[in-house]
């Protein structure tokens, strides 16, 4: 049986160097690398000379636009859950898609599966590319890792867009909303944006207010129409305005300061 993901690899590949971003590695620590889609201005080859390094090795430049950071859930790796996306940002901003550890090219030799140690490994990586503020956009699983990195690494983190599938929004509405007493909820100092699409039965219009509430004054909540939980695929079109549309107005506010 062909695998469908697999076969369209190639032409994902050649789709996003076509948007402006490359395949990059980025050796996290000893035991745990983690492959990084970058721009693709920013990665230059060093020039050979005899006192320079070895083929292979490769220089990388800070970036030059607004950063934003696609990070993906579960069931795929980075360019395959974002590549309706990328192309739709490319051009304001610089787009990094990383691949979490146990997929694509990330691994480690690390028993750790927690998203605490995503979340310090792709900032570490990120840090390693010159990446100093970025808007990181979750999905599923990547929401959780994004809800830790902004957690955990304030100063980097800037603000944050995320929506989940059926299962593990549930799971994160259980441990952010359900109990009011949980005094563990962070007070996010980044603004949250929750982009959802309006057929997933389990997050209804009550349980929405609830997390913005529970997320914070800075906290806005946006429903996309005739979409489910894979809202970026079914409607990207939606999904790619509604984004933009965040973006641009959160790099509206940074200029008014």
């Amino acid at each position: 049986m062909v695998n469908l993901v697999a076969a369209q690899k190639p032409l994902l590949h050649g789709l996003m160097k076509l948007a402006g971003i490359i395949p990059h590695t980025v050796e996290i620590e000893p035991g745990t690398v983690m492959n990084i889609w970058v721009p693709s201005e920013t990665v230059k080859k060093p020039q050979k000379t005899k006192t320079s390094a070895a083929d292979g090795d490769i220089a990388t430049a800070k970036p030059a636009k607004p950063v934003v950071v696609l990070v993906h859930g579960f069931a795929a790796e980075g360019i395959v859950t974002w590549q309706f996306q990328v192309g739709s940002l490319t051009k304001k901003y610089s787009v990094y898609v990383p691949d979490l550890l146990f997929f694509g090219g990330s691994i480690t030799d690390n028993p750790d599966r927690s998203p605490t140690f995503q979340a310090e490994c792709l900032v570490k990586g990120l840090r390693k590319l010159g990446i100093e503020r970025c808007t990181v956009v979750g999905f599923s699983y990547g929401g959780m890792v994004a809800f830790k990195m902004a957690e955990l690494y304030p100063e980097l983190v800037e603000a944050l867009v995320m929506f989940n599938n059926r299962e593990e929004r549930a799971e994160l509405l259980e441990g952010l909303v359900v109990s009011t007493k949980d005094t563990s909820i962070p007070n996010f100092r980044q603004r949250i944006h929750l982009l959802w699409g309006e057929n997933d039965q389990i997050f209804n219009l009550e349980l929405a207010q609830n997390m913005k509430e529970q997320l914070g004054d800075k906290a806005t909540f946006q429903g996309i129409k005739k979409a489910g939980h894979l809202v970026h695929l079914e409607r990207p079109c939606v999904y790619n305005r509604c984004l933009n549309q965040f973006l641009a107005s959160l790099h509206a506010d940074e200029a008014r300061k």
